[in-house]
């Protein structure tokens, strides 16, 4: 198991801020998360930050996860809402943001936001008037929303799908969004977008891991070949009949290494002297995967 990774930096600290100074600005939150990992990748900051206001979460790549566990999950969120009673989360929305599959469901939820903020506005609207006042212009304004959710989870190519146009830069590393930016919907609605941000220390070590896995954390900080091997030790687990497929592997052994070394051997990945090249086998082992070519898989379970 891969131990202490050092991944914390300044920016996840101004991230945290630039969430806190903004959302009394915006009427509800649109978490993404990865629908492979979605335990590991919902930020326990994020539930701390937006307690009190609306959310909607948007399970995000569920193209590459497993179709039975994406069923599984929408319907452990739904009804999931804050323990304490405030208006917690509005719904949960599977999603495909290259296809627009699931677009219509969050404007649907979206509506749903707006509505119950109009209403809400008409009471005070009916109390000012009560007092002989006059509403302030700007508490009537559009729908805000912010984005949030972990680096790499697909929070940009949601963007882009919302405003129908490529507004921000998009990715397959973390760290892509730099700065918040606002943006305006076809509707009218203003989005909000914010960079990834994570959490200074894991309490599952196993959550450290997957979101290596799925490339929400750099790299760089991890080593490849240790991280691929993790990946194997999974794989063959959960999914060793794709393990198998993809990689030509006539069977598996219980050593994740040997079968590295395989997979090394079924795609010519040999150096001088009939050495293993673990490096160039390791990124390509997390590539693939990353990628859906291994298949549609799905770590975790609600």
């Amino acid at each position: 198991m891969i131990e202490n990774i050092n991944w914390y930096p300044g920016h996840m600290k101004k991230t945290r801020e630039l969430i806190q100074q903004n959302l009394k600005a915006v009427d509800v939150v649109v978490e993404i998360i990865d629908a492979r990992i979605p335990y590991s990748s919902r930020n326990p900051i994020i539930d701390d930050l937006c307690k009190g206001k609306d959310r909607i979460i948007v399970l995000g790549k569920g193209d590459l996860a497993d179709p039975t566990s994406n069923k599984d999950w929408l319907t452990h969120f739904q009804g999931y809402g804050d323990e304490d009673g405030n208006d917690g989360i509005v719904c949960a929305v599977m999603m495909n943001s290259m296809t627009g599959e699931g677009s219509k469901e969050l404007l649907k939820a979206l509506d749903k936001v707006e509505r119950k903020k109009q209403d809400t506005l008409k009471v005070k609207q009916e109390q000012s008037a009560e007092k002989g006042s006059a509403l302030r212009l700007r508490e009537n304004r559009p729908l805000r929303i912010m984005v949030v959710g972990v680096p790499n989870v697909g929070k940009s190519s949601f963007i882009n799908r919302m405003t129908g146009k490529k507004s921000t830069q998009v990715g397959d590393r973390p760290g892509v969004t730099k700065g918040k930016q606002w943006l305006t919907l076809k509707n009218g609605m203003q989005l909000l977008d914010t960079p990834g941000i994570l959490w200074p220390k894991f309490e599952d070590p196993n959550v450290g891991l997957y979101l290596a896995f799925c490339g929400s954390i750099k790299d760089e900080i991890i080593d490849s070949a240790d991280l691929a091997l993790e990946l194997i030790k999974v794989l063959q687990e959960r999914y060793p009949d794709m393990l198998m497929e993809r990689y030509k592997l006539d069977e598996l052994d219980e050593d994740a290494l040997v079968n590295m070394e395989a997979i090394a051997q079924k795609r010519g990945f040999i150096m001088a002297g009939k050495r293993i090249d673990y490096e160039r086998t390791a990124r390509t082992v997390l590539d693939e995967f990353r990628a859906g070519k291994i298949g549609r898989i799905t770590l975790e379970l609600p």
